[in-house]
């Protein structure tokens, strides 16, 4: 797979200044230094566009959309991490956390998340290596408010002295909630590798220690050194602001030039480090880890300056295509017919500005890990190839081709994602280009690429390997996680084996792409659905049901098939749900070469596997999408196992399940709470038990039993005649064994969900030894799911979730992971909350009840002007249009799964909303979620660390002795036997029951 260059796969995105080109733009008057209104944009964006120069060298892009249901804005600072003075580590990422807790104009602590939160927005911010990123979204009506808050924060914040040290420990929880994470443990050892007198060695997140501890003993003071940081760095001439609105370019320009014009210009400069962390005396390495998870890879890395100035001609883009290519001939080819590896990555990592890594990222099988070092001479081996074949100009013109076809029709962005995507590239980049950055390539630069190639030599590489068999050997440890491991020479003589890499007649440049699509016009003929809310049923027979909608709405030549193929088999016992697992592995993984041209040329596929059987969804340029298709039901329905693959994939399955260990605790409480609650399901103590045993035999046998046991439904969405759809629906049916039996209907009914009686609290407990962290998760049933409770639920948890997150993670500092929200499944729902901390549960438990407790009063003073607010939010929140046509589809498709066909679920629900009142919602808070209740329904799940430094078993209670004493769930099977099941929410519309259905 190629890494684009203009992604990076660790926290730093950093981006690097380019000089605008001369005489670009125009003159304006004083508010405006500079107008720029040539941006080129795709031919299909029917988005405007205006970039801006301020009087304080702000650099500004706003975006015009009459039509956007949400306004963004994304503000970027160009610096980083890597500016932390060396005696404050952290300070960079510990000034973000601080800017939202008040400003000298709206003091307030939780003002920007409480108005952001009554009118539909959001917000978050992130600190890489050279760059600090603020964002929000909000419902178009309030961007100027919203902007005017936000601008506040780099014109005059607060730094109180209360607030910093609280915050601080939110700043500590975040290091505390990575600190067993392997991502964040590998990214920290590459940096402390680094050359100790660079910056790219530093520890970029801070800790309590970092920023309190070593400072305090040190006579430091932070808040001081926080309001110094913020002004030295802090400096409009060094930020990029992009806005989008329903507003006209004008009126955007004249709210952003009065907000913004006001950030102070210190005339600072961005530094950039052209100088690379990774001198040669630190190359020629080879690094061994030993990770939490059990995991193995092999990254192959190389020091490269910052090639981003050259992204008209895209050297390092060339190179990744054909490293990380997977068709035949290519490296990964060459490695999975050797059973070393499974997947592969390859290109351009910014580390920050002025210097950057070309890296190849191997996933190691069992064997693999045995034979790294002949790996890498694979490697170049086919940079040998490269060199000896030449830059090829056809391959780089079907690059060019494919990436301006994807720009010309891309999807429309969600708004968020929009203005922090091009915030970063407004940095460094001309603004005429800002939108086709990374798409256009217009330069061909064979040069380039031979100079990029010329650096990929075992004189300057880093090799490192992860896996669980270096214990023994990793005697070092990293200071910050604490990871183990070893960094040694590479032996002279395995350097001169890597020099001597000849190109081999195995390895060898793609063929031409045969998946571009040729015909790229939009369907014209008339069709009664391309209208219409709902998709119709076009194919009912026992075996098959085919949903068709032609889009109106999107109008690009794109389409979006997906199918479930549904077998009572699939999740019969344990050991046929490992086979439905390692059955789809073992698909993508034959399907890879095959496919992966096809992905180049647009087209997402993916076969994945649920609790009723196989699902299958392709989307993208509908010319080819039906080869694509074809292909993929000759290999489900043909499979035979490829024994040594299906070893591969077995280990890889059993590891996956392991290693669920060591994820967060709060994912454990989720899946602890699903356990419960869901009428069946296997543990994955039981999984792992049963998936030892299964044989490539078995599974032959069941893949083949699974297709002659099947019912097929599907959804064709999009640019599609429903000939078309109809003709490739009947081409899936006949490639189905002639001997298939359709289901009966009762085998097509969902899973249903546990009810707990009225009144009643059950609690689950479990320890985790791999985090400090414990969690608590609380669970309040709601019923069925019905239009009023529906929008009632979701208008509750829209009113708590700020008060929420400000009482539990802002001012008790509970822990970093705080979440209220409404929780769906089976049909059934309820109102969750989450606390990830490193209190004990029982203790968190009781927190959550406080703030419980405190809400009724909350809710019953909450201003009728409040709660419209709040109300109009949900209701804008639902009426969101999908941006892109796989989003419309899902929605479709998810009504379609849950046997509900509400196509019309945001109009009715917003209707049933615009009908419910404060008393309603107060009433309904009484009923289901109040300590007080007699008819609550509660379900606690506690994991308890029993990690050093965790909470442990002890638990001192704030409370006298509790009035009411959970029941403890001890045996799911027995508490699972002994309650009823809710029953199926009905069908919204009046649609016959799938399936075969008996006639007597």
């Amino acid at each position: 797979m190629t890494v684009p260059q203009c992604v990076t796969r660790s926290l730093s995105r950093g981006q690097s200044p380019v000089e605008a080109r001369p005489g670009s733009g125009t003159d304006s008057p004083v508010d405006v230094v500079k107008r720029y209104n040539d941006i080129v944009k795709s031919q299909e964006d029917k988005r405007e566009y205006r970039g801006l120069q301020l009087p304080n060298h702000m650099k500004v892009l706003l975006v015009s959309d009459p039509t956007t249901d949400k306004s963004a804005a994304a503000l970027d600072v160009n610096i980083g991490y890597l500016s932390d003075p060396d005696e404050l580590p952290g300070l960079a990422h510990f000034c973000e956390h601080m800017l939202f807790m008040g400003t000298e104009k709206y003091p307030e602590e939780n003002e920007y998340n409480k108005f952001l939160s009554e009118h539909g927005g959001s917000s978050n911010a992130s600190t890489s290596s050279d760059h600090t990123t603020y964002y929000f979204d909000v419902l178009p009506q309030h961007l100027g408010k919203a902007l005017d808050i936000f601008a506040q924060f780099f014109v005059s914040p607060l730094f109180t002295e209360s607030a910093t040290g609280r915050e601080l420990s939110a700043v500590n929880s975040e290091h505390e909630k990575n600190a067993s994470s392997d991502m964040w443990r590998l990214d920290q050892l590459n940096k402390s590798t680094a050359h100790k007198d660079h910056p790219f060695h530093k520890f970029g997140t801070g800790n309590r220690e970092t920023l309190e501890t070593i400072p305090k003993e040190k006579g430091i003071d932070v808040r001081k050194e926080l309001l110094n940081f913020h002004k030295k760095w802090y400096s409009a001439n060094i930020m990029t602001l992009v806005v989008m609105g329903k507003e006209s370019l004008d009126e955007l320009e004249e709210m952003v030039v009065k907000l913004f014009s006001v950030v102070e210009d210190r005339a600072v400069t961005a530094p950039s480090w052209p100088v690379h962390p990774f001198p040669p005396p630190l190359r020629r390495k080879r690094a061994y880890c030993y990770p939490v998870k059990d995991l193995r890879s092999l990254s192959i890395d190389f020091p490269i300056p910052d090639t981003r100035k050259h992204y008209k001609s895209g050297p390092g883009h060339y190179i990744s295509h054909l490293l990380g290519h997977e068709g035949p001939g290519s490296l990964l080819s060459a490695l999975k017919a050797r059973g070393w590896c499974n997947s592969l990555v390859g290109g351009t990592r910014i580390g920050a500005r002025g210097f950057a890594f070309f890296g190849v990222q191997v996933d190691l099988t069992e064997d693999g890990v045995k034979h790294t070092d002949e790996i890498v001479e694979l490697v170049f081996q086919y940079i040998e190839m490269l060199r000896a074949e030449g830059p090829r100009r056809w391959v780089w013109e079907e690059q060019r081709d494919l990436m301006a076809m994807e720009f010309r029709f891309k999807d429309a962005q969600e708004p968020r994602a929009l203005v922090v995507g091009h915030v970063h590239l407004l940095q460094e980049f001309p603004m005429q280009d800002i939108l086709s950055t990374y798409y256009l390539l217009s330069d061909w630069r064979p040069d380039l690429i031979e100079e990029l190639l010329s650096l990929l030599t075992p004189d300057n590489v880093r090799v490192g390997v992860v896996a669980k068999c270096f214990e023994s050997k990793c005697t070092k440890t990293e200071p910050w996680y604490g990871t183990k491991y070893l960094q040694e020479d590479i032996e002279e003589a395995r350097l001169n084996e890597w020099k001597a890499a000849k190109p081999t007649k195995e390895l060898h440049l793609p063929p031409p792409n045969e998946f571009i699509p040729t015909k790229l016009d939009l369907e014209k003929s008339p069709d009664p659905t391309a209208d219409a809310i709902a998709p119709v049923i076009i194919k009912d027979t026992p075996l098959m049901r085919l949903w068709y909608k032609r889009d109106n709405e999107f109008m690009l030549p794109k389409a979006f098939i997906t199918l479930d193929l549904v077998s009572p088999l699939a999740y019969a016992e344990p050991a046929s749900c490992n086979l439905t697992s390692v059955w789809v592995l073992l698909l993508r993984d034959s399907l890879q070469q095959f496919a992966y041209a096809a992905e180049l040329a647009g087209l997402r596929w993916s076969v994945g596997n649920a609790k009723y059987g196989l699902s299958i969804t392709i989307d993208g340029y509908d010319d080819k999408l039906h080869v694509l298709l074809e292909k993929l039901i000759e290999h489900i329905v043909g499979f035979k196992a490829d024994p040594q693959r299906f070893a591969i994939m077995k280990e890889s399955h059993i590891r996956a399940i392991k290693n669920f260990e060591a994820e967060q605790p709060y994912q454990h409480a989720v899946y602890q709470q699903a356990l419960c609650l869901s009428d069946l399901v296997w543990t994955r103590c039981q999984l792992v038990e049963s998936a030892e045993s299964i044989t490539p035999e078995q599974l032959n046998e069941f893949s083949a039993q699974f297709i002659r046991k099947v019912h097929v439904e599907g959804l064709m969405f999009g640019n599609l005649t429903r000939e078309r759809a109809l003709s490739v629906a009947d081409t899936i049916e006949n490639k189905l064994p002639k001997d298939a039996t359709p289901l009966l209907a009762q085998q097509l009914l969902l899973y249903r969900e546990v009810e707990i009686e009225k009144g009643a609290w059950y609690v689950r407990e479990i320890e985790n030894s791999v985090h400090k962290s414990s969690c608590a998760s609380l669970y309040y049933a709601c019923g069925v799911r019905r239009a009023r409770d529906n929008v009632t639920l979701e208008l509750l948890a829209q009113a708590l979730s700020e008060p929420c997150f400000h009482a539990l993670r802002t001012q008790e500092q509970l822990g970093y992971i705080v979440f209220s929200g409404v929780r769906r499944s089976n049909g059934v729902q309820g109102l969750r909350f989450i606390v990830q901390s490193d209190r004990h549960p029982a203790y968190l438990e009781e927190r959550i009840e406080k703030f419980i407790e405190g809400s009724q009063d909350y809710l019953e003073k909450m201003t009728e002007e409040e709660f419209l607010k709040h109300r109009a939010a949900l209701a804008a929140q639902k009426l969101e249009r999908p941006k892109r046509l796989s989003g419309k589809a899902s929605q479709l498709w998810n009504e379609i799964t849950a046997q509900v066909y509400n196509f019309d679920r945001p109009r009715v629900e917003v209707d049933e909303l615009n009908t419910v009142t404060k008393q309603d919602l107060i009433e309904f808070f009484k009923k289901h979620v109040s300590p007080n209740s007699a008819d609550r329904q509660k379900l606690s799940v506690y994991v308890v660390s029993t990690a050093e430094g965790g909470a442990g078993k002890q638990h001192e209670s704030d409370d006298e002795k509790k009035s009411l004493e959970p029941v403890v769930i001890r045996d799911l099977v027995d508490f699972k036997s002994r309650r009823r099941l809710y029953p199926h929410p009905a069908p919204f519309t009046n649609i016959p029951r799938k399936g075969a259905h008996c006639k007597l």
